[in-house]
């Protein structure tokens, strides 16, 4: 987005090994990595992927999902775009956020396995945006997840 070019640069010129296509490459992986382990329910997944703030907020959603005995049964169908729009430096901090446009197929079974929302045939089409942050004098390369919106 031409808004988040001076970001883009003030990053690059904090972090010489930020690459834009590899970052949205990783970003892109990251979001497929996220919403597959939350449809399963996998904390630990999580955990590596995600800040404090949104594992508590997707631990509460699924262990209500799992008090009500409902089972995601949904598929990341395709990202159609996946674009960075903002970007911030605070301090060592870096965040970035993208927005992504997907095609999700969302069914919620019981715990019997009857369908009660959602349909295996119509994708639903989704739009969010994902701000990613990192500590860019950390030797750890990956960056966490730390905040999720609707577009």
């Amino acid at each position: 987005a031409p808004g988040a070019e001076a970001g883009v640069r003030a990053l690059i010129a904090a972090d010489r090994s930020f690459d834009v296509p590899q970052f949205v490459d990783g970003a892109k992986s990251a979001y497929k990595m996220v919403l597959e382990a939350f449809w399963r329910g996998d904390r630990e997944e999580l955990a590596w992927l995600c800040d404090a703030d949104v594992l508590t907020s997707f631990e509460e959603a699924i262990a209500a999902r799992e008090t009500d005995g409902h089972v995601l049964d949904n598929r990341l169908v395709r990202i159609e775009k996946a674009q960075i729009v903002e970007v911030s430096m605070r301090d060592r901090t870096a965040e970035v956020a993208l927005r992504f446009e997907a095609d999700i197929a969302a069914i919620t079974r019981d715990k019997d396995g009857n369908v009660i929302a959602g349909s295996l045939t119509d994708a639903i089409g989704t739009k969010d945006i994902w701000t990613f942050t990192r500590d860019i004098r950390s030797a750890d390369p990956n960056w966490k997840l730390s905040e999720t919106d609707e577009a």
